[in-house]
């Protein structure tokens, strides 16, 4: 039962994060006269040995030690000896455990923004160096129109800004301070939680004890925020796993991200892509695992709580190691240009076939299906859209004239998308700095957090 009951295992990762908020709860402890200023003295150089001894790796568990908090708390003894007994003071584990988690994944947030921000640069200036390759674009996986490939790269680069963008929201709200909650009803002792909330450096305070030490929102918000992040990481891996396969041979991956096969020489494998979308699923599992303890809890704390710790360092690892292995996949991925070019093909241009009736003053729907009839022939006589003579085009039409030759110029084809948003140069340099805007601004607003007192 001990065994099954412990936490050591995985919440020593919140070593750190514990001396902080003990750190702090001294300070609060003195100001309301339940320490001495010497003994709040003691009581912080002896948790500055205590955090020493972890930081190079000297500190040793007893069998005894459940949790990071009984563990610093033991040792803490040891090294000022009965003094240790006053720190707990009116503060209840099931306030400490929140306070560590909530510190612990606040920095692990600004690291993960960091590498989010990073990868996203990555693509942007990617999709700025190459705006001139076409290559085309797929819906339900077949070839529908010509686009710029730094359109497409936008268009995840896009998607991960949302990311972005989330997890700073979901910081903000993990920045939410609940030591001196209690156990359950909240601190009889006078301690100050606005001296609390300052020596940590966060934005605010729990309103309800009670909820301050049983809600867990803030983790189930971290871990769908990955799940999401991992839905838009995958997306673009399998879009890149295509790519690369040799029906298709528009990109290559750097050796440094993909592998041999064990018994086919000529096999290059995409692990680095892979692996990306398999974890995806991990993530998941962690995100649907949490919710489904927390959806029958009854008020306020359970030791089913213990189990938030896992899924969190786990998806934070997993993060980690996503975010900077896409960076460099995409840092180092080879576009083969020639390739892309080849496979756009006149059918492609059936659309702008339509907008160019359209120009002559045809309404679309009547274009549409003009444009059809056009495809049709082609088919029919077993030659490329494009290969269709003006005189059978008038058949169609009398509206197609000699000018209906600029439609067959995939070039001509993206320029006309020339609304935000669209595949146009000048919308795709207008996409850009907009991205790059937007990571400035994340960069204001997300400094990398102060190290509380």
């Amino acid at each position: 039962m001990e065994k099954f009951n412990s936490s050591i295992t995985y919440d020593r990762h919140l070593w750190e994060a514990d001396v902080q908020g003990s750190k702090a709860y001294s300070r609060g402890l003195e100001r309301a006269g339940l320490l001495t200023k010497a003994e709040m003295d003691q009581i912080l150089h002896g948790l500055d040995k205590v955090a020493e001894e972890w930081a190079q790796g000297t500190f040793k568990l007893n069998p005894n030690d459940e949790d990071i908090h009984t563990a610093n708390e033991r040792r803490l003894k040891e090294l000022i000896g009965e003094t240790a007994g006053k720190l707990h003071t009116g503060r209840s584990r099931n306030d400490q455990v929140v306070t560590d988690l909530r510190l612990w994944m606040r920095q692990n947030c600004s690291m993960l923004s960091a590498l989010l921000c990073e990868l996203i640069r990555t693509m942007v200036d990617r999709a700025e160096a190459e705006r001139d390759v076409l290559f085309p674009g797929y819906t339900h996986l077949q070839r529908a129109q010509p686009i710029r490939w730094s359109h497409w790269i936008l268009s995840h680069a896009v998607a991960l800004t949302r990311d972005s963008e989330r997890l700073l929201e979901v910081r903000k709200r993990i920045n939410v301070l609940p030591l001196g909650s209690g156990a359950i009803a909240g601190n009889p002792l006078g301690v100050d939680r606005e001296l609390l909330r300052a020596e940590l450096d966060f934005g605010a305070i729990t309103l309800n004890s009670m909820d301050a030490t049983s809600e867990r929102d803030f983790v189930a918000e971290f871990l769908f925020w990955a799940s999401l992040c991992m839905t838009h990481l995958s997306r673009m891996a399998e879009d890149l796993i295509l790519y690369g396969t040799k029906e298709f041979s528009f990109v290559q991956l750097s050796d440094a991200y993909s592998t041999g096969s064990s018994l086919m020489p000529q096999k290059k494998n995409p692990d680095s892509l892979e692996l990306i979308r398999s974890k995806a699923g991990r993530v998941f599992g962690r995100c649907a695992g949490l919710l489904m303890t927390l959806k029958g809890l009854p008020s306020t704390y359970n030791k089913d709580l213990q189990e938030d710790k896992e899924a969190v360092f786990e998806v934070s690892d997993t993060m980690s190691a996503v975010l900077q292995v896409a960076t460099g996949v995409i840092s180092t991925l080879q576009i083969h240009r020639e390739n892309m070019g080849r496979a756009l093909s006149p059918d492609m241009l059936a659309t702008d076939l339509a907008y160019y009736l359209v120009r002559k003053g045809m309404p679309f729907r009547q274009a549409h299906e003009a444009s059809g009839k056009a495809v049709f022939m082609a088919e029919t006589k077993g030659v490329a859209l494009n290969q269709l003579s003006l005189q059978e085009l008038q058949t169609i039409s009398p509206l197609f004239s000699g000018d209906v030759s600029h439609v067959w110029d995939y070039g001509h084809s993206v320029e006309q998308y020339e609304a935000l948003g669209g595949t146009a140069r000048s919308s795709v340099d207008w996409q850009i700095g907009q991205l790059r805007a937007l990571l400035r601004a994340q960069q204001t607003e997300s400094p990398p957090h102060a190290s509380p007192k």
